[in-house]
């Protein structure tokens, strides 16, 4: 008779469990467990990288990051993704801090500090978007390499870009060349 009660016992708490989620689910949106991650993956476009994470810290992140992308999402907030209009000239370690108009800036400040063929040619910028945000380029070497005997030599510098968001520096150097004839410098592979 002890087994029956504890049976029925534990079959009502399950039905009303399962009650108590699939009105919870209507209410929130529903719950889905988001698959578990098989390992990191390693990246290279500059952007920090997080730390691994064990599974079950995973499952509980993706969890919790679906239901803080969705508010996000809907509040009108985005991550700053680097624009394809400036990838010949800004690195993705500084495009990735930056909205798409202080990308704009920094690509307009880039290209400004290589208007003159002085080493140590600046230009700053100051977003229009976001408070505490700014930032420099420096052009910091020159130097002409052979690129190829039909095409003659190209014209290379290095140029040191310097962000800051919110008190916390970013720094990135980059070589750039223009080719003979080249009306300005883009990034060199």
């Amino acid at each position: 008779m002890r087994f029956v009660r504890r049976l029925a016992a534990s079959c009502v708490l399950a039905a009303s469990l399962s009650l108590v989620s699939s009105q919870a689910a209507a209410q929130f949106g529903g719950f889905s467990l988001p698959s578990i991650p098989s390992g990191a993956k390693p990246r290279t476009d500059g952007c920090p990288k997080g730390k691994t994470k064990d599974a079950g810290s995973a499952i509980l992140g993706d969890f919790l990051g679906q239901r803080i992308n969705r508010a996000a999402s809907a509040s009108g907030v985005s991550r700053f993704i680097p624009s394809a209009e400036f990838a010949d000239t800004l690195t993705n370690a500084i495009a990735c801090r930056l909205d798409p108009e202080e990308q704009k800036q920094a690509a307009e400040a880039t290209v400004q500090a290589t208007r003159s063929d002085a080493v140590g040619s600046t230009a700053s910028w100051t977003s229009n978007t976001r408070e505490n945000v700014s930032g420099t380029s420096t052009v910091t070497a020159r130097n002409t390499e052979s690129a190829s005997a039909a095409a003659g030599p190209r014209e290379c510098i290095t140029v040191t870009d310097v962000i800051i968001v919110n008190g916390e520096e970013t720094t990135a150097s980059k070589r750039m060349c223009r080719a003979p004839g080249a009306a300005r410098y883009t990034l060199a592979a």
